[in-house]
C-alpha cells in the first residue's frame, strides 16, 4: 500500500491541531462550563476539578476525533481509486 506521506500527514497534523484549540475554546463556551468555572452565582457551584477531570478528556477527543474522520475519508478514497 502507498503511504501518502506529504500534503495527508500535514493536512492530518493541521486537522488534529485544530481540533485539539477548537474543542476547549467549545468546551469554554458552555454555560455548564461557566458555572462551574466560577460563573454561578456568588460563586456558588465553583468546582475546579473539571479542569482536571474533562478539560484533558476535551483537548484529547478534540485532537483524535478530527484525525480519525480524515484517516477513514484517506482510506475510503484510496480504495475508491482500486
Amino acid at each position: 500500500m502507498k503511504r501518502h506521506v506529504d500534503g495527508v500527514t500535514c493536512g492530518g497534523c493541521a486537522l488534529s491541531a485544530a481540533g485539539a484549540t477548537a474543542a476547549p475554546l467549545l468546551w469554554l463556551s458552555m454555560s455548564r462550563t461557566r458555572r462551574h468555572l466560577g460563573g454561578g452565582f456568588e460563586d456558588e457551584g465553583m468546582d475546579f476539578s473539571v479542569l482536571l477531570t474533562e478539560l484533558p478528556f476535551v483537548v484529547v477527543g478534540g485532537a483524535f476525533l478530527p484525525l480519525l474522520a480524515f484517516t477513514l475519508l484517506v482510506r475510503w478514497v484510496d480504495r475508491r481509486r482500486g
